[in-house]
């Protein structure tokens, strides 16, 4: 790049270049994308032709106007990033790099200025890798799938549901040399946010007292995928972590990916789903009987849920979110979400607006919110039909959401599957009139429905267009006990 920018600088043509260094044209343009590295008498003689130090021509340093390229191949970013996953070769970066310096420098300043502004860092662009990998495949792995199936067969453990937790830390204990503590955790308070540490120098599992069987398996069958897997980089508390690297960020997903499979087993779940779709009534009891049946977190059925719609039944245009509320006074933060086929309505955005209110998924938070509690927190299913205000799309919405007391936190996942021609083939009960069909937007500061009964913030600006006033009809929802 160094030298492609200095030849250009003296108004050399790489011919000219070439003829006066002794050197073939081929070499020379090699030579500019970084194939090869010139000999010491080569290097002296371009350094000569274009008046340059031979320190200067070798040296790493970039000129001023070529930081960003430079700020660029020397992170860890880009020693970090999935390239290969994605079909892209690293030489084949560099080679487009090298063919228009400033044009690729121009627009790779530009997204680190944007990255700047939105105070994105390194972990976020691994994230986004992970979910555009999954997106690739539809949010469904037969290699791990297979994984599962094979892993079931040579233990020789039961799959029928609800899956034998005991099963599982046999296998860990026996196989795997572990010890598993459910106590030792307890006893550090500042600590409490974390279900699960593993400490690898004494194989010892520390999971924190009171845990559900449903969280207690899905730390057991993660730590499983792990060993069986062969997975090195990985994480060892359950919670948030800083991410080191992207083969941690993708060993964590396999592993949880192997648990959710090794628990919920996919001809069972499948047969399950296909009973349910088949009812032309909204059976909101027979949904929360499959979470009980299969004895596991509302979110991971919900993540469940989407590996096997894509592939068993073709409903590839879907989205899964996650939301998260810290008490009742605070903001709702997305924390997770996943799109199939494209970006679709609802989605994340960095600039701190507000969520549509009308979404199932914040407001059954907030009526959830309203109720009284009688031990453990209040959690809940609901269905809603979202059409997005000015456009053509409709969403079929399920939402499962839990909320405890108002200095409590609460959270919601939901799945959307686009209403379309295939979803009506699939899904008998979409037009069940228990189903409340609600006109939605994407956040009170873009919004120009102007009579909106739960706007939570005022539009930037009126866009002349409004939606009809509509009465704020009841949200069905039906009610469970337990913990996401």
């Amino acid at each position: 790049m160094k030298l492609r920018e200095l030849r250009q600088e003296r108004g050399f043509t790489p011919a000219e270049l070439a003829r006066a260094c002794d050197v073939s044209v081929s070499y020379l343009n090699e030579i500019e994308k970084g194939k090869k590295y010139p000999k010491a008498d080569k290097i002296l003689s371009l350094s000569k032709v274009l008046e340059v130090s031979y320190d200067q021509l070798t040296s790493l340093t970039l000129s001023r106007k070529l930081e960003p390229i430079s700020e660029l191949l020397q992170s860890d970013l880009l020693k970090e990033f999935p390239l290969e996953m994605f079909g892209l070769d690293p030489v084949r970066i560099v080679e487009l790099i090298s063919d228009a310096p400033a044009k690729m420098n121009a627009f790779i300043g530009t997204l680190f200025e944007i990255a700047r502004n939105y105070e994105m860092r390194q972990e976020h662009f691994f994230l986004a890798a992970l979910r555009s990998y999954q997106e690739m495949h539809d949010n469904y792995f037969e290699e791990l799938e297979q994984d599962v199936r094979t892993f079931i067969g040579q233990e020789k453990l039961m799959v029928a549901a609800p899956f034998a937790t005991r099963q599982l830390e046999q296998v860990l204990t026996e196989k795997y040399g572990y010890i598993v503590d459910r106590t030792k955790l307890g006893e550090y308070v500042s600590l409490g946010r974390l279900r699960s540490v593993f400490q690898p120098k004494t194989k010892r599992l520390l999971m924190r007292p009171g845990l559900t069987r449903a969280q207690e398996a899905f730390v057991l069958g993660r730590e499983l995928a792990f060993n069986y897997l062969n997975l090195r980089e990985r994480p060892y508390v359950n919670a948030s972590f800083p991410v080191r690297s992207f083969d941690e960020v993708l060993n964590n997903f396999k592993a949880s990916y192997f648990a959710g499979a090794l628990l919920m087993e996919e001809e069972s779940l499948t047969r399950d789903f296909q009973k349910l779709f088949a009812s032309k009534k909204w059976d909101p009891t027979a949904f929360l009987d499959l979470i009980t049946k299969y004895d596991v977190s509302p979110e991971m059925f919900m993540q469940r849920i989407t590996n096997l719609l894509p592939r068993h039944f073709g409903l590839q245009s879907l989205f899964f979110l996650r939301f998260d509320q810290a008490n009742a006074n605070a903001g709702f933060l997305l924390t997770k979400e996943l799109h199939l086929s494209r970006l679709h309505n609802p989605h994340g955005n960095e600039l701190h607006e507000h969520y549509c209110r009308r979404w199932v998924s914040l407001r059954l938070i907030s009526e959830l919110r309203q109720e009284p509690l009688s031990g453990a927190p209040n959690t809940a299913i609901s269905a809603q039909r979202s059409h997005y205000f000015g456009t053509d799309d409709e969403y079929l919405c399920l939402t499962l959401a839990r909320a405890g007391g108002p200095d409590e936190p609460a959270v919601s996942v939901t799945v959307g599957l686009l209403n379309d021609d295939n979803l009506r083939q699939k899904i008998n009960f979409l037009e069940d009139l228990a189903i409340p069909v609600r006109i939605v937007n994407e956040t009170c500061e873009r919004c120009a429905i102007y009579d909106c009964e739960v706007r939570a913030a005022a539009p930037w600006k009126s866009s002349g267009s409004s939606a009809p006033r509509i009465s704020k009809p009841p949200l069905p929802r039906w009610s469970m006990r337990g913990k996401f």
